[in-house]
């Protein structure tokens, strides 16, 4: 879930809109240490604390402030990875604090860091969870190689790499995902199938999706996170949404009546 982190009305909104997600029923909400540099966390502990039974919030870790003249450019200003040993067990002890817990049921690596041994990163995170601070382990942005060199030296629970209905170069990863049985959650699920955001102006793609679109009476973003539901049983798509509009949308997508014809139309359209 993406959603706002200061102060004010937009503030007021996004409280609303965490509350109103765990009524109708969502049960995984995924923050990072980087959102706001802890203001996300710290909106979802004010917004659902006392967490309810059966909701698993997911934070990641290993993105740090960039040095002047250095990094790379993201929401909230330059950024670099920093997932030394020394650095990892400060940011899952602030998200402790910040989302009020005594355990972290997953953390994940934001980004491997190119810099440190992947022995090292997920190590700590397993000596982490063997105290008791972290339930469960997780990655993002990794390649298959990198995923079984992660598996080596601790439980990997989940994997959140980018990928969409038009967009499927992690194809391979997802493959492993499902042999190995663990969680695929795809970033940014819906984005390249929606009104605007189709890559290179793609009027076959755009055409076809709002062709099953109109079959299902839903919109383009239901219809990609349907045939992502429909497309593997490990994928667990997390849409970010700050409107309540949105967010009722995409929780009633898993009931659309999507069609393995329907599936296999919109699978034709994706690119690795």
């Amino acid at each position: 879930m993406r959603l706002p982190t200061g102060q004010g009305p937009g503030r007021a909104d996004a409280l609303a809109v965490a509350r109103r997600a765990v009524e109708l029923g969502v049960n995984l909400v995924d923050t990072a240490h980087m959102y706001g540099w802890g203001a996300n966390e710290e909106l979802l502990a004010e917004a659902l604390h006392p967490y309810p039974d059966g909701l698993l919030i997911a934070t990641k870790v290993g993105i740090v402030r960039a040095e002047p003249g250095t990094g790379e450019q993201s929401p909230v200003g330059k950024v670099a990875q920093d997932a030394r040993p020394e650095v990892l067990p400060g940011q899952v002890d602030e998200g402790l604090r910040r989302l009020r817990m005594e355990r972290l049921e997953l953390v994940q690596l934001h980004r491997l860091d190119p810099q440190v041994p992947i022995a090292d990163q997920v190590g700590t995170l397993a000596d982490l969870q063997r105290a008791g601070k972290i339930g469960h382990i997780g990655l993002s942005e990794v390649s298959v190689a990198e995923l079984d060199e992660a598996r080596r030296h601790a439980e990997i629970a989940s994997v959140q790499n980018r990928y969409s209905v038009l967009n499927r170069e992690h194809e391979p990863v997802l493959e492993a995902c499902e042999a190995a049985g663990i969680a695929f959650l795809p970033w940014r699920p819906v984005a390249e199938a929606t009104p605007g955001e189709l890559p290179g102006g793609d009027a076959v793609a755009a055409a076809e999706i709002a062709a099953v679109a109109q079959e299902l009476g839903a919109t383009a973003a239901q219809t990609s996170l349907a045939w992502l539901l429909a497309h593997s049983p490990v994928l667990v798509p997390i849409p970010g949404t700050s409107s309540a509009l949105h967010l009722e949308e995409n929780v009633a997508a898993p009931s659309l009546p999507f069609t393995a014809e329907q599936h296999l139309r919109l699978a034709r359209l994706g690119r690795s």
